[in-house]
């Protein structure tokens, strides 16, 4: 046996240490707010129910699985960040967390703004009605139709992530008579405590200008060079699923420290800057985030505080969270197809969905909690793997929890806090079809995406 192979012994499959796992929780029926959406409960028949609705109502009217969006949440989260921050900073909702027509509607009726980083997305927004000056831009690879197109829509924000991308968009934004608003992209050499994936303010990837080596700094000049672009300010972004704030902290020092550079080399005070967003919500019992006013208050102190220091005024400030408001205000409904102990190991727990729905897990190592939902149990608890239907080992929804050990074929289990980039990197894996988004509120259900269907795959497919 090569000693590069692994033997596929019992234990192969094991990743598990001993100890890794936290305890089981006191009481398996009960639902933590902090990871489920504010309306979510139990009724009298112990079935768990969203927006006024039981979930096994949703099942036999809506198939699973499917995701379960609670409306009054999600808009009472956007409320609070719009809230926090007040009338004299920017609030835009990250269209990538998870877009549709609806949720554009909820953002533009909740005043919030809205960022996207593609056509698809840009065109969402404009075709459910956010207004394109309220819109901003992202990507670091924009196309040239992205640009035109963004141009001739009148977006109020495109955010330059490179040269060659100033040049350009100086060329479409001069062709059409426009002189467009830009922020600029840097990187500021901060490390967040989160995935490597989800990292993207250190040197060593795709995004934004260096601000150690001077690109930054070249590009401000590129940009204030162009009669076509007017520079606005400053972007930063540090990562993802973050909780503590001293990331944010730095990285806002910095900003400050080329805004005070820009003003000492060309006379000008930038007057905005974005701080990006990233801010960590709960997906375990185990985690702790901050509430959007508490944000507030530290952002708008610290960039209070690096300005004064500088002798600058301090600028309008901007933040974009996205799975924040959008996270934990979703659930993900399923049915229990099979039910397999592992002596000595856990048991699998297989669902009618998988990483085709929810590619986190497998992509992130990402932590979820789950709960059998269609009735309670005062079952001993056991130690399960819930894992999909795809023809992959890694097709693992949530990695390690317990459930009753009663658990059967056609209960209806829910794993929240999987509104953000669950629907958005969804797949047609093994050519599973896309589940549809519900919206619930008080008492009633729609669909605001529809289910996938066969049809919808062979119209693609085109032969």
């Amino acid at each position: 046996m090569s000693r590069s192979a692994h033997p596929a012994g019992p234990r192969h499959g094991d990743v598990l240490p001993e100890g890794h796992y936290q305890a089981p929780p006191a009481d398996l029926n009960a639902l933590d707010p902090k990871v489920w959406s504010r309306t979510v409960s139990r009724n009298a028949e112990g079935v768990a129910t969203v927006g006024g609705i039981d979930v096994k109502r949703l099942a036999a009217e809506f198939g699973t699985p499917a995701y379960v969006l609670d409306e009054e949440d999600f808009r009472s989260r956007a409320r609070a960040w719009r809230d926090a921050f007040g009338t004299e900073a920017d609030v835009y909702y990250a269209g990538k967390a998870f877009l549709s027509k609806a949720i554009v509607r909820w953002l533009h009726e909740e005043d919030l703004n809205l960022d996207v980083c593609s056509v698809g997305e840009l065109a969402v927004a404009l075709a459910a009605g956010m207004p394109p000056a309220r819109i901003a831009l992202h990507g670091n690879n924009k196309s040239v139709d992205e640009l035109e197109h963004a141009v001739k829509s009148g977006v109020g924000r495109i955010v330059v992530d490179s040269y060659e991308e100033i040049e350009r968009l100086a060329a479409i934004a001069a062709r059409q008579g426009v002189r467009q608003q830009v922020l600029i992209r840097i990187t500021v050499g901060v490390e967040a405590h989160t995935h490597e994936f989800i990292a993207t303010a250190h040197e060593d990837q795709k995004f934004g200008l260096s601000l150690n080596g001077g690109s930054a700094a070249e590009a401000v000049r590129r940009v204030l060079g162009h009669a076509a672009l007017e520079l606005r300010g400053i972007h930063s972004h540090i990562g993802s699923q973050i909780f503590d704030m001293a990331g944010f902290e730095v990285a806002a020092r910095r900003v400050v420290g080329l805004l005070a550079e820009i003003r000492d080399e060309h006379g000008v005070e930038l007057p905005e800057i974005d701080l990006g967003g990233g801010l960590g919500i709960a997906y375990t019992s185990e985690d702790d985030p901050r509430e959007p006013a508490e944000i507030a208050a530290a952002l708008a102190d610290i960039v209070r505080r690096e300005c004064a220091a500088a002798q600058l005024n301090a600028p309008r400030l901007s933040v974009e969270p996205g799975r924040a408001i959008v996270g934990p205000t979703a659930f993900t409904l399923y049915e229990v197809g099979t039910v397999k102990p592992l002596e000595g190991l856990r048991t699998y727990v297989s669902v009618d969905g998988g990483m085709s729905d929810n590619i986190r897990t497998a992509l992130y190592d990402a932590e979820y909690s789950v709960a059998l939902v269609s009735r309670t149990s005062d079952a001993e608890p056991m130690l399960v793997r819930v894992v999909g239907k795809h023809c992959e080992s890694g097709d693992i929804v949530v990695r390690d929890a317990f459930l009753p050990a009663d658990l059967a074929a056609g209960d209806l289990i829910a794993v929240p806090a999987t509104g953000a980039y669950c629907r958005s990197m969804a797949s047609n894996y093994n050519h599973a079809l896309k589940p549809p988004v519900l919206a619930v509120k008080d008492g009633a259900a729609r669909v605001i995406v529809r289910r996938e269907t066969e049809e919808d795959l062979l119209r693609l497919d085109i032969g």
